[in-house]
Order: structure tokens, then sequence, then C-alpha cells
């Protein structure tokens, strides 16, 4: 049995049957969890939803108290990263983590950055040790599968794509992926959105194809 962890970003919503302004992203990942739950019944999911339940950003005081040794942390610093813990445990939790996210500004939505932000953790999601020489930062977590579901109003970002170099979503996160314990990263991605043309449509159900066909193969792999 694997555990599975879900989290949206999207600020718009996603309605099952309704297509009127709904969340490309959340769509995808609504169709992954639907299509891995259909190999995978005995599976778990806990779904968070980061554009309905934004994370709170750190702060100053978030910055202290993680740097205060647990035993003499102050009730207000331990609730303080009480959201932080939530998180980290459901990361810790999770053999899959599956991510949707809309492309804003070329970059990820800040909800997820503020996500992001609570999980990196010294001593909880990593260690870090001058004597590692330049290299001083080791992920703690370690055997997870991390699905990238994304959405873009353009198109080519893609390696050797015409706006490669402007792609600050995927790539960031994949880099970010590493110390949430990934070992296996895919993305998937749905492009056109602004244009509306045919393309787009072609683009989505290429994601859709694609989505269908990874979770066979995940399902039939013992990386997962």
């Amino acid at each position: 049995m694997k555990n599975l962890l879900k989290i949206d970003s999207s600020a718009r919503n996603f309605i099952i049957n309704q297509s009127s302004h709904n969340s490309i992203s959340k769509q995808l990942g609504h169709l992954f969890v639907t299509q891995w739950m259909k190999y995978n019944c005995n599976d778990t999911l806990t779904h968070r939803d980061l554009g309905l339940h934004p994370p709170a950003f750190i702060s100053q005081n978030w910055i202290a108290a993680v740097f205060t040794p647990t035993e003499n942390r102050t009730a207000q610093q331990q609730q303080l990263l009480l959201e932080s813990d939530t998180f980290i445990a459901e990361v810790t939790h999770a053999d899959v983590i599956i991510i949707t996210a809309p492309m804003y500004n070329y970059g990820m939505p800040a909800v997820l950055k503020a996500w992001f932000d609570q999980i990196m953790r010294i001593n909880q999601t990593f260690t870090f040790d001058l004597a590692r020489g330049d290299f001083p930062i080791e992920p703690i977590l370690s055997g997870k599968t991390l699905i990238l579901l994304t959405s873009c109003g353009e198109f080519g970002f893609e390696p050797g794509g015409v706006r490669e170099h402007m792609n600050h979503l995927g790539p960031h996160i994949r880099a970010l992926s590493k110390y949430l314990g990934v070992e296996h990263f895919y993305e998937i991605r749905a492009e056109y959105q602004e244009f509306g043309d045919e393309r787009h449509v072609q683009s989505k159900l290429k994601a859709k194809n694609s989505i269908v066909t990874l979770v066979k193969k995940l399902s039939r792999s013992s990386d997962v």
C-alpha cells in the first residue's frame, strides 16, 4: 500500500463536469488520482488545496523558532511551527507526491512557494555540515516519487523550447524536490491556455493521455 499526497496550488477552483474557469492543473491532478486508484484502490490519499487554504509566509519569528533547540522553544514558538510540522509529517508519510501548479508570471504560485518554505527545515528535511565542503546540505528523506502537473498560458517551455529560458516553474520545483526526498521526478504540462485554440485542446488531450500512460507505468514499477 502506498500513501499519496496531492498538493493543489491554483487560485482557481475545480468542479467536476464544469469547464468554465476551472483550474486546468487541478483537472489534471484529479485525473491522475482517479486513474491511480483504479490500479491501486487500497492506497491512501492526503489532499491539500493551498489556493483555498494558503500557508503562512515565514517570518523573523518563524526563523528564530526553527533555530531554537526543541527543548528550549516557548509555547508561542511551538505554535508558530505547528503548520510546518504538519506539512513535514505529511511529506514524510508520503510515497508519491502529486503537485498541481499553474505557471504564474513564469514561476510557481506564491502559496506553493510558501508551502516549500514551511517544509525546508534544518534537521527536519535536510542537514547542514560544513565538513562536506562546498556542498554542505543533504536531504534527510528519500525514496519518494513526485509528479508535477502544470498548466501554462503560453508554450515552448520544454527543454529546447523557445521559452525554455523563461521557465522558472518546473526547474525550480525539480531542484527543491531533492529536499523532499524525491528520487523519481515526472512533469506533464498543458500549454496554450491563453490562445484557446486547437493547439490548447490538443495540448490538454496530450497531457491527459500522458497521465494515463504514466499511471500505468508507475503502477507496474517497483520504484514507487
